[in-house]
């Protein structure tokens, strides 16, 4: 077994690693697995929706002309999961959704939003609507005009104001209770990784970094009943031996299992050819619907067995993945309800402590139609799960507090098992600096409406659709091959540094709260603050960056001590730093780095602060401190009293 890796260092940044993958390997073709799930990845199991009531049209629309965007807000509306803009090149329409290329769900879960698909001095017409688990409501009555203005011979200005003196609140973690995985019996792969390298060593060491430098307590992975990890005995038993190997291996790391029960066993399944992957998941409806319950109870009763009651107790378990696209769930609406009904029925038979949920559903579909049938059904959910792609995700309370009204039991939690920048493999927009304030957005989005927003994934030791054929080639992962720090890691890497409780902290100026967001922290004795401010837009034509959108910052603390000495550190995301493929790119870029670039690569992946001049506090107790903060870009400033 690899050896656990060391903590680094806090607060400086994380060393490089130390492991590094050896021969090249050539690209591989398009496989078959990957033809398909192209072809079928768009279509859903079931086209029923759930038949939630309707909501109000948004009122009170306004628009501000802005460098490079048009600022939208308007009044949150009662019952609403989101908002969908509209745009038109006249008053009159036709008004279409708004497409910030993000390539899964279009509506947003609050105001306001910029639009930056525009060209300066060109007019665009807006509408809202509000958005339901049935989708679009109707148009608003309000129709609103914008023209965004070309930029000056300066970057626009922002102001970041932060409060010190004002009580705080806690800061929800909502990025570090889970992180997607790849499966899990990667840990356990003995051939030879992409670009020769050691991917159950190296898997290892990714789950230890993101515990360790990300916080990260539990992982969501797929293929808990992959051939692999439990088949089934001439006596119709169950054999978990190959389980037991992957999860002795995975809890020595000291995180927790989120147990997605998923896919189903060949002896199981009704149409044992209906596979998903390059690994061929089996997800078929299953012969036998009390089959499908006696395996769960049996993995839950081995569990508890193998690992302690109590200790069983403290997971979640999720029932299947993705079920309402066709791509993995040969079955209805329907058949997935009795798929859950009885997991949930076999789980809580072992023991009613453990967390059941789902529908673990694409594009944030079906929650209200499970919770509907739990409703109707008498059946509990401890959480409902769902995934969203290139894009913050939607306020689900709506019906989490409508289910609990109605049923008299504790409100589901809403964990979001899947989320990230792109739902797309292969594509650079996760290699990218554009994904690091993306994930800031999302998280800061998520503090208030979720209980966990899980990033996929953690590596890009992943084999869904095959191989990484090169070092950068668009990998959902945190960390490359070889385990070097992403953008995207370096953001959350950065959230979790904010030290103390949260602080009220305002933006104003061009883009503020649209595309220039803030989030600030105060420490107890008031010594220390920390204020994380990006830049970043969800339209992903501007994944290269987009000058017109940079802007000039002015971060301002007040309620400080008057007269008093802060020293000030920073660090920063952008394409010159935190940004490892610029560095490949730097030093000769192709598929896989031989020793010496490796060597290079190392040293890079690392983000120093930078220590500002100190600063002190005048009279009123109030310092600024400017930043030039291009689009995409972050900023973490750091104020210690000295």
């Amino acid at each position: 077994m690899p050896e656990k890796p060391a903590a680094p260092a806090h607060p400086a940044a994380p060393d490089a690693p130390t492991a590094a993958p050896a021969a090249p390997t050539a690209a591989p073709e398009k496989s078959a697995a990957r033809s398909d799930w192209e072809q079928r990845i768009g279509k859903p199991s079931d086209t029923r929706l759930t038949g939630t009531a309707a909501v109000a049209a948004p009122a009170g629309l306004s628009a501000e002309d802005g460098t490079g965007l048009v600022r939208l807000d308007w009044r949150p509306v009662a019952g609403a999961l989101g908002y969908l803009v509209h745009r038109a090149d006249s008053p009159e329409g036709p008004f279409t959704p708004l497409d910030h290329l993000g390539g899964d769900v279009l509506a947003v879960p609050h105001p306001p939003y910029a639009d930056t698909l525009v060209e300066p001095g060109r007019a665009y017409h807006y509408k809202v609507a509000s958005w339901t688990d049935d989708g679009a409501g109707p148009l608003g009555a309000e129709t609103v005009t914008g023209t965004p203005k070309a930029p000056g011979e300066a970057p626009a200005a922002v102001e970041v104001a932060v409060d010190a003196a004002a009580p705080t609140s806690p800061l929800p973690r909502v990025w570090n209770r889970i992180i997607g995985a790849e499966h899990l019996s990667l840990l356990l792969w003995d051939k030879p990784g992409p670009g020769g390298s050691d991917t159950a060593a190296e898997y290892h060491e990714a789950l230890g970094k993101v515990r360790d430098e990300l916080g990260v307590r539990a992982v969501r992975a797929h293929g808990t009943f992959l051939p692999e990890t439990v088949s089934v005995r001439p006596d119709g038993s169950f054999d978990f031996s190959g389980l037991d190997e992957v999860y002795d291996r995975f809890l020595a790391t000291g995180l927790k299992p989120v147990v997605e029960l998923s896919f189903m066993p060949e002896e199981l399944a009704k149409d044992p050819g209906y596979t998903v992957f390059d690994y061929k998941a089996l997800v078929s409806t299953p012969t036998s619907w009390e089959r499908w319950g006696e395996l769960c109870h049996a993995l839950v009763v081995h569990l508890q067995e193998r690992y302690g009651r109590d200790e069983v107790a403290g997971w979640e378990f999720e029932v299947w993945n993705e079920a309402n696209l066709e791509v993995f769930w040969n079955g209805t609406q329907d058949d997935y309800h009795l798929l859950y009904a009885y997991a949930v029925r076999a789980v809580k038979a072992a023991d009613p402590r453990i967390r059941v949920g789902g529908p673990s559903s694409a594009a944030a579909g079906w929650v209200g139609a499970l919770l509907e049938y739990c409703r109707a059904e008498d059946l509990p959910v401890d959480f409902v799960s769902t995934h969203t792609y290139g894009n913050a995700p939607l306020d689900f309370r709506p019906l989490t507090r409508a289910y609990a009204e109605a049923t008299g039991r504790p409100e589901p939690e809403i964990l979001w098992t899947e989320w990230g920048v792109t739902p797309t493999h292969f594509h650079p927009v996760s290699d990218s600096v554009f994904s690091a304030p993306f994930v800031l957005r999302g998280m800061k989005s998520a503090l208030a409406s979720t209980d966990a927003l899980a990033y996929w994934v953690a590596t890009d030791q992943f084999e869904e659709l095959g191989w990484p054929p090169k070092l950068f080639h668009g990998g959902f992962g945190l960390l490359t091959v070889g385990n070097l720090r992403k953008p995207r890691y370096w953001a959350l890497w950065l959230l979790n540094q904010l030290a103390g409780d949260r602080a009220p902290v305002a933006v104003s100026g061009d883009g503020a709260d649209a595309t220039v967001e803030a989030l600030a922290t105060r420490a107890e004795d008031g010594s220390a603050v920390d204020v994380l401010v990006w830049n970043g837009t969800l339209d992903q034509s501007k994944v290269a960056g987009a000058a017109a959108l940079g802007r000039s910052t002015t971060v301002r603390v007040t309620g400080l001590e008057p007269g008093a000495r802060y020293a000030v550190s920073a660090y920063r995301v952008d394409e010159a730093h935190g940004n490892i493929r610029a560095v490949w790119e730097e030093i000769g870029g192709g598929d896989w780095p031989d020793a010496p670039q490796w060597a290079k690569l190392r040293e890079a992946d690392r983000l120093p602060a930078e220590p500002l001049a100190p600063v002190l506090a005048d009279a009123a107790g109030t310092v600024r401190v400017e930043v030039e903060l291009p689009m995409p870009g972050i900023r973490l400033l750091g104020l210690r009293r000295a």
